[in-house]
């Protein structure tokens, strides 16, 4: 059975990907998902006669010429929306600002028997490992942003910093660690119900979190492996849709561990010579890196500075999946800041 073809089309690229994102993420395999952003494609494209299932498109792009086409349902996203507007029985209208929620609730429900809802069923919670071949990369950066940005996607998200020593309280607004030493006692001998032993402790700010610990792991007496037991843990719960686990450059038996167990791994680099090798030198003692888990990101992306992952001086044996600009305000962002980050995006819609 062929699966529905739907496109998207909105020359607002800022609004079409959370939209985008919704539709893969939820029929990541069901549908044949098409996005146009430009005009002139787009008026190409329906220069000739089109079949679509499901034909979503701005009130810009818009004309009463898409009505000659084979389209299934065709909802037209308005920039305003006015009360008592009288809609043609072909036009489904929706207001552009509404939550994507609510738009992605409403297409999904008057195209129910296209998308096959009734037998449609919900993905399972995702371990989602961010780790790097060096320190210096942004690798926090990218894994808070990740956690803010699928939080902003109605996704249900729980962010562990698993490093050694952590630092990456900073970023928050309740910097205060976990200072129960009951809880620690269980950290210390962690059983399979680990999680809910210690979910009392677990906080939200923008995205729900573990607050960072007392003091490094050495000095508490912890296990690098609790980190993987608490996630683990509560995915089982099944209260998230994510985990993202946001792990330290070094490369030990229990990193390679927590490699094998996630579901899907974003390795960061930068584009320096130290950055590009010490990821080669990575990428040459894992397993599997050219399959669909594995997805490499650019950080701190400089147009003006020289590529060491495109130079012909260091071919690498990985493909960089998607660049992040540099940030021009340095450290100073807020976890919202990062959220909106279109390459951070890109990269959420990656990882979904």
């Amino acid at each position: 059975m062929a699966k529905p073809r739907i496109i998207i089309a909105d020359t607002d690229i800022n609004y079409i990907i959370p939209l985008q994102a919704k539709f893969a993420e939820e029929y990541p395999n069901e549908t044949d998902l098409e996005i146009i952003t430009d005009a002139d494609y787009f008026a190409k494209l329906f220069s000739t006669p089109q079949k679509a299932d499901i034909l979503i498109v701005s009130d810009q792009l818009y004309s009463g010429k898409l009505r000659r086409h084979d389209i299934g349902r065709l909802f037209v996203m308005m920039e305003k929306y006015e009360e008592g507007m009288t809609d043609e029985l072909s036009i489904n209208r929706l207001f552009k600002y509404t939550s994507i929620r609510e738009i992605f609730t409403e297409i999904v429900g008057k195209s129910s028997e296209i998308l096959n809802v009734s037998t449609h069923r919900k993905k399972m919670c995702q371990i989602i490992l961010v780790c790097s071949a060096a320190g210096g990369v942004g690798k926090t950066t990218v894994a808070l942003g990740l956690a803010g940005c699928l939080t902003g996607n109605y996704k249900k998200v729980l962010y562990i910093d698993a490093e050694r020593m952590q630092v990456f309280q900073h970023h928050l607004n309740n910097r205060g660690p976990v200072s129960a030493p009951d809880v620690y006692m269980k950290l210390a001998d962690p059983k399979d119900s680990v999680y809910q032993e210690i979910r009392h402790v677990i906080r939200r700010e923008k995205f729900s979190y573990l607050p960072p610990f007392k003091a490094p792991l050495m000095s508490l007496g912890l296990q690098y492996s609790v980190y993987g037991r608490i996630a683990e843990s509560a995915k089982k719960t099944e209260e998230y849709d994510f985990i993202i686990i946001d792990t330290d450059s070094v490369f030990d038996e229990e990193k390679a561990r927590l490699l094998g167990e996630a579901d899907k791994v974003v390795v960061v680099t930068r584009q320096t010579k130290d950055s590009v090798f010490a990821t080669e030198t990575l990428v040459s003692n894992i397993n599997g890196v050219s399959s669909e888990k594995y997805f490499f990101i650019c950080n701190d992306f400089r147009k003006d500075e020289e590529n060491f992952l495109t130079s012909p001086e260091m071919p690498v044996r990985f493909h960089v999946n998607e660049y992040i600009d540099h940030f021009s305000q340095g450290g100073n962002f807020t976890l919202e800041e990062l959220a909106h980050n279109m390459g951070i995006q890109k990269t959420a819609f990656l990882v979904m």
